[in-house]
């Protein structure tokens, strides 16, 4: 499994930017995708998850009412529409994905497979 996130880059506070993850190989309705972001000298923290098949769909408390992610009907792709970005938003977004069969579990360690980062920056 190879997974490719894009849609990163710079905007304005109360902007918006919508993410990509397109996922290559044997995928399963079952797995578990999500999104998780990093700062410069911070952890690697939890943003949204669903399924491949669109279900069970879980958010950090931090974006919750700003940031949807979605399933792409008709490809392998996850897109996460994020809008009202604030400054704390920046950060190195990743995908990851794996056979997790519980989305509301943030820990990064239980995914498997994981994307390069794409990088958001929010300006004040």
């Amino acid at each position: 499994v190879q997974l490719q996130a894009s849609g990163g880059g710079l905007v304005q506070s109360g902007g918006s930017l919508r993410l990509s993850c397109a996922a290559s190989g044997r995928i399963f309705d079952s797995y578990s995708i999500g999104w998780f972001r990093q700062a410069p000298g911070m952890e690697r923290e939890f943003v949204a998850s669903t399924r491949w098949s669109g279900t069970h769909t879980n958010y950090a408390d931090s974006v919750k009412g700003r940031f949807t992610i979605a399933k792409d009907s008709t490809k392998n792709m996850v897109d996460l529409q994020m809008n009202s970005l604030r400054p704390e938003d920046t950060a190195d977004y990743f995908c990851a994905t794996g056979p997790l069969a519980d989305t509301t579990n943030p820990n990064p360690r239980v995914y498997e497979y994981w994307g390069r980062g794409t990088q958001v920056t929010v300006s004040s």
